[in-house]
């Protein structure tokens, strides 16, 4: 009678297992594995399958047929448009705020600010493609505002993700534009704030409210549902407060 009743708990956690697809842009990269363990606190059984990338280009594989159930756009002007041609069937709600931060792999006068980027001595900037992302659109943004498109115009390194950026901005450039929350993950604790780097002031560039919906392929979906509904929830908000972003 145990065997059969062990059988059918089994079973029945079988059949309510399942995986849900989510898209999520390259700034989360940092937090996501901290949101995922939290949520599989309560939902033990739920696999979250997690693909990482630029807003802009998930946009182009949802439009495509991509498979995935949940989108968690870096901006809101994404995922307004895919509700707005009826590929998510809830509307656009700001899960976080995002900021960006000036990265370098040397120590540099950060106390100069985003001036600091006209220095003969920076020859490479990296940013991530504003075209794709919105963390670069907000770099430029600030480039313009403050007043150095021309001075800086030859400088620019492009990553293809805010991601990407991180590692361009530690590598292949002499300094760069980066999600401030990647300042905060562990892998990063070797580059001290105000040392390697600091803030962008938020003044220069509109602040980054970052837009998750529900796709269409998820109607009805439970799981589905409870990782969104999670991810607006108060735990999950102080997940993202640790990681440096701003909640409402």
């Amino acid at each position: 009678m145990k065997k059969v009743i062990l059988s059918l708990v089994l079973l029945c956690s079988s059949i309510f297992a399942g995986q849900i697809n989510v898209a999520v842009a390259a700034n989360v990269s940092y937090a996501i594995n901290d949101l995922v363990a939290e949520f599989n606190k309560t939902h033990p059984n739920t696999q979250v399958q997690i693909n990482l990338g630029s807003s802009g280009k998930f946009v182009a594989q949802i439009k495509n047929g991509a498979p995935f159930n949940i989108f968690m756009s870096a901006d809101m002007k994404f995922p307004q448009a895919l509700f707005e041609e009826n590929f998510a069937i809830t509307k656009p709600v700001i899960y976080a705020q995002g900021s960006l931060a000036m990265l370098s792999s040397k120590e540099l006068d950060f106390s100069k600010g985003i001036n600091l980027v006209k220095e003969n001595s920076i020859s490479k900037i990296a940013v991530a493609n504003p075209k794709t992302a919105p963390y670069g659109t907000a770099a430029m943004e600030a480039i313009k505002n403050a007043g150095l498109e021309e001075v800086t115009k030859d400088k620019f390194v492009y990553a293809e993700s805010i991601s990407q950026a991180v590692t361009y901005a530690t590598t292949a450039a002499d300094i760069g534009f980066v999600a401030k929350s990647s300042m905060y993950d562990e892998k990063m604790a070797k580059y001290k704030e105000n040392v390697n780097w600091v803030s962008v002031d938020s003044k220069l560039y509109t602040p980054i409210d970052q837009g998750i919906v529900i796709l269409k392929n998820a109607v009805d979906n439970k799981e589905v549902k409870a990782f969104y509904d999670f991810i607006l929830s108060d735990k999950a908000k102080e997940i993202f407060v640790k990681y440096g972003y701003l909640v409402k």
